[in-house]
C-alpha cells in the first residue's frame, strides 16, 4: 500500500468523500480505498487528480513518488517469473 495525500488535500478543500467521488466520476468506496493507500488504476488516479483541482503534471503532489514503488513491484514480478 502506498502513502498518498488524497485525504489531506480533500479535507483542506473542505470536500467530502462523496463530493470528490462525484467530481471524479468514481465511487465513494474507491475514494476510501485510495485514501487508505490501496492500489488503483492509472485512470482513477487521473480522475482524482483533476477532481482535486490539480494538473496531471502535479501528480506527485497528490500521490507522491509512486513511480519508484511501481518500478520495485515490476522488478519483483520479473524476478519471481525467473524462479
Amino acid at each position: 500500500m502506498a502513502k498518498n495525500n488524497v485525504r489531506a488535500i480533500r479535507e483542506s478543500l473542505l470536500m467530502s468523500k462523496a463530493e470528490l467521488a462525484r467530481k471524479a466520476g468514481v465511487s465513494a468506496l474507491t475514494i476510501d480505498r485510495v485514501e487508505r493507500g490501496m492500489d488503483c488504476r492509472m485512470d482513477t488516479k487521473r480522475k482524482i487528480i483533476l477532481a482535486l483541482g490539480f494538473k496531471l503534471t502535479d501528480k506527485h503532489k497528490v500521490f507522491g513518488n509512486e513511480d519508484s514503488n511501481s518500478t520495485r513491484r515490476l522488478k519483483f514480478a520479473k524476478t519471481r517469473e525467473r524462479e
